[in-house]
């Protein structure tokens, strides 16, 4: 058994669309519609399997984001070395994310940083 994908509601779809395939090598489907209910999806795939689906919708509530919540906090993505992870995270920031913390070699030894992406959605960026 694997995950097949997770899916994120966003309020801006093409921007979140943008942002994945600009910093993370995306890549997109054809934006699907149901006209009925209003739904947008797109399925963002990366290079090693993993997909992403974000979805917007206008009945959505919008609520804030904590910090410390339960529920989904973070995506992941390792990048292969900590000069990625550097080159990444200060290109991030050059294009105005904030990063949260790092890059930094954590507790439990690993070598990241995270950021807050499009909409407050926080990207962990890994080893």
């Amino acid at each position: 058994m694997k995950i097949d994908h997770i899916a994120l509601y966003v309020n801006e779809l093409e921007e979140v669309k943008a942002f994945f395939v600009r910093f993370f090598g995306a890549v997109s489907n054809e934006m699907y519609h149901n006209p009925r209910t209003g739904l947008r999806t797109y399925i963002l795939s990366f290079g090693d399997g993993a997909r992403l689906e974000i979805m917007s919708r206008p009945d959505m509530k919008d609520e804030a984001k904590d910090m410390f919540r339960t529920g989904y906090i973070h995506l992941s993505f390792a990048v292969g070395s900590q000069s990625e992870v550097d080159r990444l995270t200060g290109l991030l920031y050059d294009n105005g994310y904030r990063v949260v913390s790092g890059p930094r070699i954590t507790g439990d030894g690993y070598y990241e940083s995270c950021i807050e992406g499009p909409e407050g959605n926080l990207i962990e960026i890994t080893e």
